[in-house]
Protein backbone atom coordinates (compact mmCIF):
# COMPACT_ATOMS: atom_id res chain seq x y z
CA UNK A 1 0.00 0.00 0.00
CA UNK A 2 1.38 3.48 -0.72
CA UNK A 3 1.88 5.53 2.04
CA UNK A 4 2.24 9.11 1.57
CA UNK A 5 4.40 11.30 3.78
CA UNK A 6 3.49 14.79 4.32
CA UNK A 7 5.33 17.27 6.34
CA UNK A 8 3.78 18.57 9.44
CA UNK A 9 2.95 22.54 9.48
CA UNK A 10 5.56 23.35 11.49
CA UNK A 11 7.94 21.81 9.09
CA UNK A 12 6.62 23.15 6.27
CA UNK A 13 8.96 26.22 4.57
CA UNK A 14 8.81 29.27 2.59
CA UNK A 15 11.99 28.09 0.72
CA UNK A 16 10.04 25.00 0.22
CA UNK A 17 6.94 26.38 -0.96
CA UNK A 18 8.14 29.10 -3.28
CA UNK A 19 10.05 26.93 -5.27
CA UNK A 20 7.69 24.14 -6.16
CA UNK A 21 5.52 27.18 -6.72
CA UNK A 22 8.06 28.05 -9.19
CA UNK A 23 7.04 25.85 -11.95
CA UNK A 24 4.42 26.98 -13.86
CA UNK A 25 2.61 23.78 -14.10
CA UNK A 26 2.84 22.89 -10.30
CA UNK A 27 0.95 26.36 -10.02
CA UNK A 28 -1.41 26.01 -12.52
CA UNK A 29 -2.12 22.49 -10.36
CA UNK A 30 -2.48 24.52 -7.16
CA UNK A 31 -4.91 26.68 -8.47
CA UNK A 32 -7.42 24.41 -9.99
CA UNK A 33 -7.54 22.66 -6.71
CA UNK A 34 -8.59 25.58 -5.09
CA UNK A 35 -11.20 26.33 -7.77
CA UNK A 36 -12.49 22.91 -6.85
CA UNK A 37 -12.59 23.49 -3.44
CA UNK A 38 -12.02 19.77 -2.99
CA UNK A 39 -10.37 16.83 -4.01
CA UNK A 40 -9.48 16.19 -7.44
CA UNK A 41 -7.49 13.31 -9.12
CA UNK A 42 -3.82 13.64 -10.11
CA UNK A 43 -5.57 13.43 -13.48
CA UNK A 44 -8.60 15.44 -13.06
CA UNK A 45 -6.12 18.20 -11.63
CA UNK A 46 -3.63 18.28 -14.59
CA UNK A 47 -3.88 21.96 -16.64
CA UNK A 48 -3.59 19.45 -19.47
CA UNK A 49 -4.12 16.49 -20.85
CA UNK A 50 -0.66 16.13 -22.84
CA UNK A 51 1.41 16.23 -19.80
CA UNK A 52 2.83 12.28 -18.96
CA UNK A 53 1.81 10.49 -16.20
CA UNK A 54 5.29 10.66 -14.85
CA UNK A 55 5.75 14.08 -15.07
CA UNK A 56 2.52 14.49 -13.92
CA UNK A 57 3.51 12.29 -10.64
CA UNK A 58 6.40 14.00 -9.91
CA UNK A 59 4.68 17.73 -9.86
CA UNK A 60 2.37 16.47 -7.28
CA UNK A 61 4.96 14.70 -5.29
CA UNK A 62 7.23 17.92 -5.05
CA UNK A 63 4.09 19.93 -3.92
CA UNK A 64 2.95 17.31 -1.10
CA UNK A 65 6.79 17.05 -0.23
CA UNK A 66 6.48 21.11 0.04
CA UNK A 67 3.56 20.92 2.18
CA UNK A 68 1.04 22.03 -0.29
CA UNK A 69 -1.20 19.89 -0.80
CA UNK A 70 -2.57 16.62 1.03
CA UNK A 71 -2.82 13.28 -0.65
CA UNK A 72 -4.94 10.48 0.01
CA UNK A 73 -5.83 6.86 -1.64
CA UNK A 74 -9.31 6.22 -2.65
CA UNK A 75 -9.96 2.86 -4.16
CA UNK A 76 -7.26 3.00 -7.09
CA UNK A 77 -7.20 7.24 -7.51
CA UNK A 78 -5.14 9.44 -5.68
CA UNK A 79 -7.27 12.08 -4.00
CA UNK A 80 -5.74 15.58 -3.58
CA UNK A 81 -6.28 18.89 -1.89
CA UNK A 82 -4.38 21.83 -1.22
CA UNK A 83 -3.08 22.55 2.45
CA UNK A 84 -4.91 26.18 2.63
CA UNK A 85 -5.12 26.61 6.28
CA UNK A 86 -1.97 24.77 6.96
CA UNK A 87 -0.14 27.18 4.29
CA UNK A 88 -2.33 29.93 5.56
CA UNK A 89 -0.83 29.28 9.60
CA UNK A 90 2.57 29.17 8.53
CA UNK A 91 3.17 32.22 6.24
CA UNK A 92 -0.61 34.30 6.45
CA UNK A 93 -1.37 35.51 3.08
CA UNK A 94 1.85 34.16 1.05
CA UNK A 95 -0.60 31.16 -0.93
CA UNK A 96 -3.25 34.06 -2.31
CA UNK A 97 -0.61 36.63 -3.08
CA UNK A 98 1.11 34.49 -5.35
CA UNK A 99 -1.78 33.02 -6.68
CA UNK A 100 -3.28 36.40 -7.26
CA UNK A 101 -0.23 37.77 -8.56
CA UNK A 102 0.63 34.64 -10.99
CA UNK A 103 -2.75 35.79 -12.72
CA UNK A 104 -1.14 39.07 -13.95
CA UNK A 105 2.70 37.86 -14.66
CA UNK A 106 2.07 35.07 -17.64
CA UNK A 107 -0.52 33.47 -19.62
CA UNK A 108 -1.61 29.99 -19.12
CA UNK A 109 0.87 27.46 -19.89
CA UNK A 110 0.74 24.96 -22.53
CA UNK A 111 2.60 22.00 -22.94
CA UNK A 112 2.44 19.72 -25.92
Amino acid sequence: MVQFVHPATKDITLAGVLSALADPIRLQIVRGLLQESGCLSCTAASPCPTIAKSTLSNHFRVLREAGLIQTSKKGVEHQNAVRAADIEARFPGLLMAILANSLSDAPPVAVG
